[in-house]
């Protein structure tokens, strides 16, 4: 065999029984007609809401510019990423740190009860060692006066 091939045979895309692949099934399940399409809806609407929002992280206040502005993400504070108004009022811009933080805090929340178990619990702790240290006390007093 010469340099580059391989003796296992390579497995050909998946493919749907329309012929698509797996990510334009995905993009086509979105509303995009193709991968093309959607990375330039993703292009354009970040775009915009660099004209038109300041360089700054709205979560942290962390200033970008130049190469750090690549680290500047366009969260959609509805979560919806197809509404995407010109005025930008459903955008606001986070860094990718910020970003993530957003999307696992909602994540989270899903899995987390929203009611608090231990309030509905009795107290655990049945014996309170200092009920009676007044008597305890006042029997040492007792005691040295006597004395």
């Amino acid at each position: 065999m010469g340099r580059g091939q391989t003796s296992v045979p390579i497995r050909p895309a998946l493919m749907s029984a329309d012929g698509q692949s797996p990510a334009e099934t995905i993009h086509a399940m979105k509303g995009f007609n193709s991968t093309k399409e959607m990375r330039m809806k993703k292009i354009e609407y970040r775009e915009q809401a660099l004209k038109i929002l300041p360089w700054v992280c709205a979560s942290c206040g962390r200033d970008f510019t130049g190469k750090k502005l690549r680290e500047l993400t366009v969260h959609h504070k509805d979560h919806n990423y197809k509404n995407n108004p010109p005025d930008g009022s459903n955008w606001e811009l986070l860094c990718i740190y910020c970003h993530d933080n957003e999307h696992s805090r909602s994540l989270d929340a899903e899995w987390l009860a929203t009611e608090d178990p231990d309030r509905e619990k009795a107290p655990v702790a049945t014996h309170s060692p200092f009920a009676n240290l007044k008597d305890l006390m006042g029997n040492a007093d007792r005691q040295k006066k006597k004395k």
